[in-house]
């Protein structure tokens, strides 16, 4: 089951997942011999959510695994305050409809994975002069993935006597259209007025302890097998840090 917007959100200056995208993603999974059922869902519109799922869980039977993975990065001092709204409803109100929408379907061996950040654990000091950068997405996005720890661990104690896990994984920089954007280059470049992602590119290994300026999305695909697979079966309640060290060297 993969659901998507397929459409951009005005606060947020990259372009997000395209219809294209959800076909490729279909084409993929059926590549495989397996079945797939997708469709146009916002996270944020809960019955929307609910609809949707209860169509693809008809059609294929069952429902084991969660996987909520929706994000937006509006960064940038001139983003209005829409920003705020946007990432902190997409990063977690959007973990949270997509969860809720999926628990009446996951029984004993279920898991439900939150995808979260490393800038979620960082803790939020007030508005000093890098926050201003960011602006009031970046201040969304980080009070959105900041909660989802909270989250996960709670719901972790009320599920684990069903057995249904509940995990959290907390990626550093990860090699996509997010990263890849003038508003995240500015981030890291507040130097240059239009910075090129070669000029970004000097300063992102500086996150991590390894020597390495990101990490790929099958980094991130690796943990989210791992922790659907029965091989985690005991794993609940963690935040697990794909993250190349960036944690250590912020004192995490």
């Amino acid at each position: 089951i993969a659901f998507d917007l397929c459409a951009d959100i005005a606060s947020n200056e990259y372009p997000l997942a395209s219809p294209a995208d959800l076909e490729e993603t279909a084409r993929l999974v059926k590549e495989t011999g397996q079945q797939v059922v997708t469709a146009r869902v916002d996270v944020r519109d809960r019955a929307g959510l609910e609809t949707a799922l209860a169509e693809a869980v008809g059609q294929l039977g069952g429902l084991h695994v969660v996987v909520a993975n929706a994000g937006i990065c509006p960064l940038g001092k001139h983003v209005s305050t829409a920003g705020f709204v946007d990432a902190f409803d997409v990063n977690f109100l959007g973990v949270v409809n997509t969860v809720h929408a999926s628990m009446e379907y996951l029984g004993e061996g279920g898991s439900i994975i939150a995808i979260g950040s490393v800038a979620g654990l960082v803790p939020q000091t007030g508005f000093n002069g890098q926050q201003a950068l960011q602006g009031p997405g970046g201040d969304g996005y980080g009070l959105a993935k900041k909660l989802i720890q909270a989250y996960t661990s709670s719901l972790a104690l009320t599920l684990g006597p069903s057995s249904i896990r509940v995990n959290a994984i907390h990626p550093t920089n990860v090699n996509t259209d997010m990263l890849q954007s003038m508003p995240m280059y500015r981030t890291f470049r507040p130097d240059l007025e239009n910075p090129t992602a070669e000029d970004a590119a000097v300063t992102f290994p500086f996150m991590q302890a390894m020597p390495t300026p990101w990490v790929e999305p099958a980094d991130i695909s690796h943990a989210v097998v791992y922790l659907s697979s029965d091989e985690s079966r005991f794993v609940t309640g963690q935040q697990l840090r794909v993250d190349a060290g960036a944690g250590m060297k912020i004192g995490l």
